[in-house]
């Protein structure tokens, strides 16, 4: 049996429909913002928190849309999956590496560079509306 890690993730998009994508320091994929849940707390909580403390950016009140729970191969950790709790979100501010976070990419599906891509971006994200 696969080890789970239940995590909530934001798809949050430009004007241009790219899509924010981060890559923590020490790793090669890029992968959804957000994280796991602290104790008590639930998703939007939870990926207001991470959006905070990895990038400095606000949740728009009101614009999360819960796209769905994903299962897909972890990217940065072998033999684990994780268990996604997926939410489009609007943000204000503007995104900036922090905490965890080496690099942040926004990636357009119609044109993506060469990066290592994480499966549950490739296989459940991109290309959703």
């Amino acid at each position: 049996m696969t080890a789970l890690i239940e995590i909530v993730a934001a798809v949050i998009r430009d004007d241009r429909g790219r899509y924010l994508l981060v890559r923590k320091h020490g790793t090669a994929a890029f992968i959804q913002p957000g994280g796991k849940r602290e104790a008590g707390e639930d998703d939007l909580a939870a990926l207001a928190r991470e959006l905070d403390e990895e990038l400095g950016l606000t949740i728009i009140a009101g614009s999360a849309r819960r796209l769905g729970i994903f299962r897909a191969s972890a990217a940065n950790e072998s033999g684990r999956e994780v268990l996604a709790s997926v939410y489009a979100v609007a943000v204000a501010g503007q995104a900036v590496p922090r905490a965890e976070i080496a690099e942040l990419l926004w990636l357009d599906p119609q044109d993506p560079p060469p990066v290592v891509v994480a499966p549950l971006t490739r296989n459940h994200i991109l290309g959703r509306r």
